[in-house]
């Protein structure tokens, strides 16, 4: 053994060198997927390269197709990684929901809007109806993992309303729609500056969900709306 790898050890053989190197190898799908969602929201699906994606991660391109095997297969990781791999815990949740069919259908839409509307994934939704015409494989993984899914949730607490005499009876197949809408338009007024919204309104996410809950529950009517029965309003 030289003195120089004695008194300064380096080498492959130092364990903390060798352990840092480990640490960083199990970072390296996280921070390829967080390069991936970054420039995918950035320049699209098409128009991002493998290279790019590698390069902001700090790793070389064929680092990369260690983990993942091709583009689409980095999106699809993206995608479970911020929005599908998600329902699970959401469904659990859901099932121990102890309030209304009201406050349940509240705390849905927020907890949407805090776990995904209201961080970098919000970006996935425009990106996948931008172009998963073009791409119909990513497109029918989409809808299998996250459209689905989140239908599943959300017809879940429409039916439990329902059942309980808390909603009026509806066509489900679109009353689900009737929640899915104002929060896509929400995630897609976040990436579509004086489109969705105009540049001199400051759109408070909050103040929005409240809004589309109430219309959601009482609709248009002028008349004195009636609290939803078991919501915290009808106790109060």
């Amino acid at each position: 053994m030289s003195l120089s790898k004695f008194f300064c050890p380096t080498g492959p053989d130092n364990p903390a060198i060798a352990a840092k190197r480990e640490r960083r190898k199990e970072a390296r799908p996280g921070e390829l997927l967080d390069a991936a969602l970054d420039l995918f929201v950035e320049k699209g699906f098409a128009a991002t390269r493998v290279e790019e994606v590698a390069a902001r991660a700090g790793v070389s391109k064929g680092t990369l197709f260690l983990y993942f095997q091709s583009k689409e297969e980095l999106l699809k990781a993206v995608v479970r990684e911020n929005i599908s791999g998600r329902f699970k815990e959401w469904n659990e949740e859901f099932s121990s929901f102890e309030g209304s069919s009201a406050d349940m259908l509240t705390y849905c839409m927020n907890v949407w809007w805090d776990r995904v509307g209201a961080t970098k994934a919000c970006g996935i939704t425009k990106l996948m109806m931008s172009e998963a015409r073009n791409f119909p494989e990513i497109a029918d993984f989409y809808q299998q993992e996250v459209i689905q899914p989140g239908q599943d949730l959300i017809r879940r607490i429409l039916s439990r309303g329902m059942a309980r005499g808390e909603f009026r009876n509806m066509d489900l197949d679109y009353g689900i729609y009737t929640v899915i809408a104002p929060m896509i338009f929400l995630m897609l007024s976040k990436h579509s500056s004086g489109v969705c919204v105009r540049n001199d309104i400051d759109m408070d996410p909050k103040q929005y969900i409240a809004t589309q809950v109430q219309t959601l529950l009482y609709g248009l009517s002028a008349a004195p709306a009636t609290a939803a029965p078991g919501t915290e309003a009808s106790r109060s």
